[in-house]
């Protein structure tokens, strides 16, 4: 193997102005440039003359395993993401796919992440500092994290209080997330909670939003908008959403002169709200009530100056209405001031000596319980997907046969005629394998589908024209459900006469006068379909396994992902041994003046 790299970068919002300088470089010396359309089209002018593979929306792991091939053939490959590589970006996919072929460090494979400005530092630079505090990304992107455990995340970051920023909010077909999502976090926040839609952040299309927590769906919200939303402090002024970090707890922002020196900012009486100010956990089997948080004397000492001047300054800076908010509810100093202590003051006066048996007693029960429940749950059901035929050359079904492929389907499957010589099944089932069994076990051919390989050869008029049977079964044998950049067919026909429209389709052979005929680059489909290019006659049959051979692999090393055969050829110009071939246009016959 080769010695490559693969260099995984973010490029920031897409902005030139705002890609740091090792972003650029890293994309000028690669060779190989992957990306999803978008991304590459922020990035055009910097990747003139290089190799792009440019793929659309779920084709991320196809991206991955393109990006590894190509260093493996001793290629710099840069894989670009927008905002940061490392955040819902490439940079993880890259490394598991490198894990799957067996990578380490000292694999000759080098790879490195180049971190960019992320859509929650670019979007919240737009609103201004709303990010200033605690702050956590969740995406509401459902398609391979369970909505369940998304819900989960929103609820936990809204009682904790943090600011977030939710990404993928919405897009064509998932429109109840973001509806979801703010439902919840009304239990938790204000109606007035400021939040701030950000859409396209320093492209051309940027688009700002300042709104609440009620109105937020009021707006366009889609899939280049990032949606920030403040926790119970922050505050909108003059356009700018501000959370505010802490400092008003020891300063006076106003002041030329500070309540406490330097020196004493970082004594334990001017935080009162530390951890080191609480009481240690006692044992509670000794009988100890088990108090802790802070001290009540030093929180409510309300002739200590500092304290005094740390609340009264704690209400002041709020905005209006957070601070009559807090008037109307917190009516002591010590709720003002410190509104998280109160509670588990409250809880510690009511703790009982034996509280922590009880919860060792439970959490064992849980875990019995879940034990339980991992032994006796269901094997999940997946999709089973697959291509069956009666044989290569053969077309007939037998009655039995169709009696076990109704079975194997059932009534909630579904069995579809396609044109490619077999039956596609479809159905959800928990023995996926013990229904390939059964058909195998009654002589069906059973073949994935998807971007494979498919053997599409004639009935050999019925089997009378045989003698090219045996090459096509070894054929399909050899390659027939093969994984590839994109679907390939490969027609076979036994005769002259190609009557199955072998020459259409990606790879066509036709066996004739006892040797195959071989075009490539067929196109089925389409106001622009046609045949293959003849690139070859008369091939020996013994020799026709070891061309295709050549052929499809290079196919499968070489070809983009989503990349059809024919226009696979007609890139790279030379397949195997056989060269591409523009086609001629059709000469044009210009009419008489008489019309005739």
């Amino acid at each position: 193997m080769m010695s490559g790299k693969l260099l995984i970068v973010g490029f920031g919002p897409g902005s030139v102005d705002h890609m740091t300088k090792r972003a650029r470089e890293a994309i000028e010396e690669s060779d190989v440039i992957i990306g999803y359309k978008t991304y590459i089209e922020l990035v055009r002018d910097l990747i003139t003359g290089k190799e792009i593979i440019s793929t659309g929306m779920t084709e991320e792991v196809s991206r991955a395993q393109a990006a590894v091939k190509w260093a493996e053939r001793g290629k710099t490959v840069a894989v670009i993401s927008s905002g940061d590589a490392g955040l819902y970006g490439m940079a993880g996919l890259v490394y598991e796919v490198l894990i799957e072929k067996g990578w380490t460090k000292d694999s000759s494979i080098e790879v490195e992440v180049i971190p960019g400005i992320s859509a929650i530092h670019s979007c919240a630079a737009l609103l201004g500092a709303p990010i200033m505090h605690d702050a956590c990304t969740i995406s509401l992107s459902d398609h391979l994290t369970p909505w369940e455990l998304i819900e989960k995340r929103i609820d936990a970051a809204a009682a904790a209080d943090f600011v977030i920023a939710l990404y993928n909010p919405k897009s064509g077909r998932r429109t109840r997330q973001i509806v979801e999502a703010q439902r919840i976090l009304l239990r938790h926040r204000s109606p007035e909670t400021p939040v701030g839609l950000v859409k396209s952040a320093y492209r051309e299309r940027q688009h700002i939003v300042l709104t609440d927590l009620a109105h937020m769906l009021d707006h366009e919200i889609g899939m280049l908008t990032t949606v920030i939303i403040g926790n119970s402090t922050t505050f909108v002024h003059d356009g700018v959403m501000i959370t505010p970090r802490g400092y008003q707890r020891k300063y006076q922002l106003a002041a030329a002169v500070q309540p406490l020196k330097p020196h004493e900012r970082l004594r334990k009486e001017a935080e009162p709200w530390a951890l080191d100010q609480t009481k240690p956990l006692e044992d509670e089997d000794e009988g100890s009530t088990g108090a802790s948080g802070p001290s009540e004397a030093a929180v409510l000492a309300g002739d200590n100056q500092k304290d005094r001047a740390f609340t009264a300054l704690a209400t002041a800076v709020r905005p209006p209405s957070v601070a009559a908010a807090t008037k109307e509810a917190e009516p002591t100093p010590l709720a003002a001031v410190l509104p998280p202590l109160a509670a588990p003051l409250a809880k510690t006066a009511k703790r009982q000596p034996t509280a922590a048996p009880k919860r060792v007693k439970e959490t064992a029960e849980d875990a019995l319980a879940a034990l339980e429940r991992r032994k006796t749950r269901k094997t999940a059901a997946v999709l089973l997907e697959a291509a069956v035929s009666p044989g290569v050359a053969n077309k007939q079904f037998t009655p039995e046969q169709l009696i076990v492929l109704a079975e194997v389907v059932g009534m909630d499957g579904k069995m579809t005629y396609t044109p490619d010589h077999y039956m596609k099944i479809e159905r959800l089932t928990e023995d996926p394998d013990g229904l390939v069994a059964r058909l195998v076990d009654a002589g069906l051919i059973v073949m994935p589908v998807g971007d494979v390989l498919t053997v599409k050869a004639c009935d050999f008029c019925d089997g009378e024209k045989k003698d090219a049977i045996p090459y096509a079964e070894e054929l399909a044998r050899r390659f027939g459900g093969m994984a590839l950049p994109k679907e390939l067919k490969l027609g076979i026909n036994g005769c002259g006469m190609a009557c199955y429209g072998a020459v259409h389709e990606d790879i066509g052979l036709v066996y004739r006068k006892g040797k195959f005929d071989l075009f490539l680059g067929g196109k089925t489909v389409g106001r622009n379909a046609h045949p293959g290019q003849l690139v070859a006659e008369g091939i020996p049959p013994e020799e026709i396994v070891a061309v295709m051979a050549e052929i499809i692999e290079q196919y499968q090393e070489q070809a983009h992902p989503n990349e059809r055969f024919h226009k696979f050829f007609r890139r790279v110009k030379q397949v195997g041994r056989f060269s591409h071939e523009e086609a001629k246009p059709a000469a044009s016959i210009e009419m008489p003046a008489c019309g005739e």
